[in-house]
């Protein structure tokens, strides 16, 4: 009998509200600004909030956090529509903070009638100066004890645009000692004299997200409104400004963010990557956004698997990438058809196999699946095979191609290597090997044994592709936590193979078909591809390459 998997705290408090009938449904919501893509971190939230609501037949919202119209396009709104969908999630209410707008303008006026908000000049220096410091109580604003009459004036006709961006601000009246930063005096609406995504130039003062984030979840009902750390100590305020407007008690709850290694999570670092070019778009399949884990085939169920299998924190750590790695190559291990494709090709000739002849293979599509079926393989005199498969002088070791050592050809015939041919710079260009037509696989009579299997293509029939080697962005393994992150970018995050030859029914992939080249690792098609000219990115290699590179290190050290 399976163990059951105990509740996460989140799950704790969901239940005893049911239980205790504080709700009779839950209602989650997924609140992303919408100035950038969503990346793996987003995911988490994503799963989470939507996750909870399927567990306890509640419902989840996805609002929009449009409140900054400077940094704010459709772009973005459409793309994280795309992705929450891609993940296999549905929303019950697309909404925005900016179907809220007239709303909050009221909930403004109701704090400045009810003498708890007022009008203040100070630019944004002045008012971090008043705030003091954690070890260091504020002073108020000299503007503080304004008349209601007067601050409602001055709210109006800062709507109306009288005033120029930051010459005035709406901030709350709470307490300028309170030992919470957050709790002294913070701004609640600020002006922006900017064209808004979808309210156009109807407004000119925007809510700040502290009074925007509480009053939005209480207009909608959310019951557990769920954010990361980072917001632990502005809950708080959250609760004053409910308390205060005398609205629907939303309550908020907090759990660890998703910081990936060997990776950025930062909006502003992921931009600047994109601005500066340092990565193609924010569908480069090495950043880590959800746009780009597609593109380079990653699966929504590897995702979602990731997440489940790393929980649900109170306390913010860094996530080894391999666990991410080790979920798509578990997945595609199952579910990806084995193919042939030779990355870096070289030309070998069995000697003594009819010249003009031609035969058909089996050759199974995927052994973990009895149900995928098998798919024929052309065969011929001349194939092409990996470079690194040959050695002229084999180590002791060596399971593959040198003088006189033999292997097998997956899916076809044992073959001994003869001779070579080299050209004046030493390199290999051509092999020579005898075939042994009593050894085709399934109908192997030979008696031979040989240790090595290798992969080949049939240079008849072979087709070209461009070969995309991804791998990860940076070289350290929290760039975030250092002086420059760009510093750290890796090199060899990507090398490109113009022209790798790879078996004919290839040629005929689509964008997102996913592969096992054969020892190489598993491939995804990319939307570059072209008729006749397919371009593959590899999401992951067969096994995790970086681990042992650790383990040599750490063994040096």
């Amino acid at each position: 009998m399976s163990e059951e998997k105990s509740l996460n705290f989140i799950e704790e408090i969901i239940e005893a509200d049911l239980r205790d009938g504080k709700y009779k449904s839950i209602l989650t919501r997924f609140p992303p600004e919408p100035n950038g893509y969503l990346h793996i971190g987003h995911a988490k939230s994503i799963c989470l909030n939507f996750g909870l609501a399927h567990k306890y037949g509640g419902k989840t919202n996805l609002r929009f956090d449009d409140t900054n119209p400077v940094t704010e396009e459709t772009e973005y709104v459409e793309a994280i529509k795309t992705d929450i969908r891609w993940l296999g999630f549905e929303w019950e209410k697309e909404c925005y903070t900016s179907d809220y707008f007239e709303t909050l303008y009221e909930y403004a006026i109701r704090l400045i009638r009810k003498g708890l908000a007022f009008v203040d000049d100070a630019s944004a220096a002045e008012i971090a100066e008043q705030k003091g410091t954690p070890t260091k109580p504020g002073v108020e604003s000299p503007r503080r004890g304004r008349s209601v009459a007067e601050n409602l004036d001055l709210f109006e006709r800062m709507r109306k645009g009288e005033f120029k961006d930051g010459e005035k601000v709406l901030r709350a009246k709470i307490d300028m000692a309170s030992s919470n930063m957050h709790l002294r005096d913070p701004v609640l609406y600020r002006i922006k004299h900017a064209s808004h995504h979808r309210t156009g130039d109807a407004w000119c003062i925007y809510p700040m997200y502290d009074f925007a984030h509480g009053q939005s979840d209480s207009i909608e009902g959310v019951t557990h409104s769920i954010c990361t750390l980072e917001f632990a100590t502005h809950r708080p305020l959250y609760d004053w400004l409910i308390e205060k407007l005398e609205i629907f008690p939303s309550r908020q709850y907090e759990f660890a963010r998703g910081n990936l290694s060997y990776t950025v999570m930062s909006k502003r670092m992921l931009l600047q990557l994109v601005r500066e070019k340092y990565v193609s778009g924010w569908d480069d399949p090495r950043m880590p956004t959800v746009s780009a884990l597609r593109r380079r085939g990653y699966t929504p169920s590897s995702i979602r698997s990731f997440w489940d299998k790393v929980g649900i924190q109170k306390r913010d750590n860094l996530i080894d990438v391999g666990l991410l790695e080790f979920c798509i190559r578990e997945e595609l291990n199952r579910t990806a058809n084995r193919v042939m494709a030779v990355l870096e090709p070289v030309k070998l000739v069995l000697t003594n196999y009819p010249e003009g002849q031609e035969e058909w293979l089996e050759s199974e599509n995927n052994p973990e699946d009895p149900e995928a079926g098998s798919r024929k393989l052309p065969f011929g005199r001349t194939l092409w095979i990996e470079r690194e498969d040959f050695m002229e002088n084999p180590a002791k070791k060596f399971f593959r191609l040198g003088p006189g050592l033999a292997v097998r050809l997956k899916s076809a015939y044992i073959i001994r290597c003869d001779d070579f041919k080299k050209d004046a710079e030493g390199n290999i260009t051509e092999i020579y090997c005898t075939y042994y037509p009593e050894s085709r696989s399934g109908q192997d009579n030979s008696g031979f044994k040989v240790k090595g299997t290798i992969h080949w293509v049939s240079a008849a029939h072979a087709c070209t592709a461009e070969v995309r080697l991804y791998d990860r962005l940076f070289s350290t393994e929290d760039p975030a936590a250092t002086e420059d992150f760009k510093a750290c970018l890796n090199p060899d995050s990507l090398q490109v193979i113009p022209e790798a030859v790879i078996e004919p029914a290839l040629a005929e992939a689509q964008p997102g078909d996913r592969f096992q080249f054969m020892r190489k690792g598993y491939f995804c098609a990319d939307r570059d591809s072209a008729p006749g000219k397919p371009v593959f990115n590899r999401t992951v290699t067969l096994k995790d390459t970086w681990s042992k590179q650790g383990e040599r290190l750490k063994a040096k050290g």
